[in-house]
Parts: structure tokens; C-alpha cells; sequence
């Protein structure tokens, strides 16, 4: 199961992960968001759900998506057989991370001023990141702030965390993401013990989603064959 970014959506992690995936013979679940503060632990219950369900899970996710995933994981290691984290964004607590920051202050615009106001504020992303926004953000509409805080305040597992979980990971960075900087993704993947760190950039995602996906779940393949 693979869960979403900050104000993103199952649609984006689809468009990113579906096929990659279904190449391995894997199904993807990935459950819509739960706009509001309570995004996180929504995921986790759904996250414990469905392995009370179906047994062990290959988790992971996007930004705020892959921590949680990472966080499930380091909370039941014998209930997860992998992790798939494409750009994580800090380790342990925020702090001044660039992500926290941002979602921070989009939180604090749509408060204010609305979904549509913080959306205008975009005109100088490309084409391709805009018309992700509009889509999620209007989804999660009312609870698009609260949504952006859970996430900007919420703890990573530390790398500490990290080490003592035993299971193969993928890592997926693009490399000219300052949001998500490739030097967090670096530290994830020498932090665990079985992980490899998979690369692609911004201008590969925009023409092409499932580049942070094969990037992502290549890298996972390495790993399993770490010993």
C-alpha cells in the first residue's frame, strides 16, 4: 500500500507507482486522503487494517506518504516486507526543513484566503505540478490546511529508527528537488540496512510520472539483493 504527499492524492501515487509495479506482478492499493489533522493517523489505521487483513505488506509512499509508511514500518517490523519511499523530506523532527516550511506557510495562505487564493499563488510552477495541485488541493478542500499542518509538524523516524529496521527499500530522489533534497534521501538509504537510492530529476517527472516510480522500485530490487 502506498500512500500520498502533502496535499496530494491517490491519483498522483497511482500515475506514479501503478505500473511500475504491475511490471513485478504487484497490485497497488492506495486509499484516497482523509483531508484534515487527522491525515496521518488515518493512513496508519488504514495501514494496521489491511495488514490485519492480508499479512506482511510491501508500504511506502511519496514526501509525507513515505514517512508514515517508514513510520508503520519501524512500529511493526514483522509485519512489513518492504518499503518503497520516493523523496522523503526530514529526518526525526522538521525543524526548518524546506517542505515543513512550505506546507507551513500554504496552510497559513489557504486559512486565510481560501483554496483558490493559495492555488493562484502557483502561476509560476510548471504546467504539470499546477495542474497536480489544482486537482488535490480542491479535494481536499476544507480540510486542506489542517491536511498541510499534520504533515509540516509530524516526525519522521530518525535515521536512528531507520537502522533497525531490516527489510529491503527502495529510495527515490530527484535530484534537482529542493523541496525534497537528495542529501535526506541519501541519509534514509545508508541508514537502512538494506536499502539502495534510486535517481531521476523534476523535468524526467513532469513528462513522465512513472519515472519517480521505476526510479523508486528499481532501486528496491538492489536492495533485495543486499544480503
Amino acid at each position: 500500500m502506498l500512500l500520498p504527499g502533502t496535499g496530494s492524492d491517490d491519483v498522483f501515487v497511482r500515475a506514479v507507482f501503478e505500473r511500475p509495479l504491475r511490471a513485478l506482478g504487484v497490485p497497488l492499493i492506495a486509499p484516497p486522503p482523509t483531508p484534515g489533522a487527522g491525515l496521518g493517523d488515518a493512513y496508519l489505521a488504514t495501514l494496521d487494517a489491511l495488514a490485519d487483513e492480508q499479512g506482511a505488506l510491501l508500504v511506502g509512499g511519496i514526501s509525507f506518504g513515505a514517512h508514515l509508511a517508514a513510520e508503520w514500518a519501524v512500529r511493526n517490523p514483522a509485519r512489513c516486507g518492504g518499503l518503497l519511499a520516493a523523496l522523503p523530506a526530514w529526518n526525526g523532527v522538521p525543524g526548518p526543513a524546506p517542505a515543513s516550511l512550505a506546507a507551513t506557510l500554504t496552510a497559513d495562505l489557504v486559512a486565510d484566503s481560501g483554496v483558490a487564493a493559495a492555488l493562484a499563488q502557483t502561476a509560476g510552477s510548471p504546467d504539470w505540478l499546477r495542474a497536480e495541485l489544482d486537482r488535490a488541493w480542491r479535494r481536499h478542500g476544507d480540510g486542506l490546511a489542517g491536511s498541510l499542518r499534520a504533515a509540516a509538524g509530524r516526525p519522521a523516524p530518525t535515521l536512528a529508527d531507520l537502522a533497525a529496521l531490516d527489510v529491503p527499500a527502495g529510495i527515490g530522489t530527484c535530484t534537482d528537488d529542493p523541496i525534497h533534497p537528495t542529501k535526506v534521501a541519501s541519509e534514509w538509504a545508508s541508514a537502512l540496512p538494506r536499502a539502495a537510492l534510486g535517481e531521476t530529476t523534476l523535468t524526467a517527472l513532469g513528462a513522465d510520472r512513472e519515472s519517480l516510480g521505476r526510479a523508486t522500485v528499481l532501486a528496491f530490487l538492489r536492495a533485495r539483493k543486499t544480503p
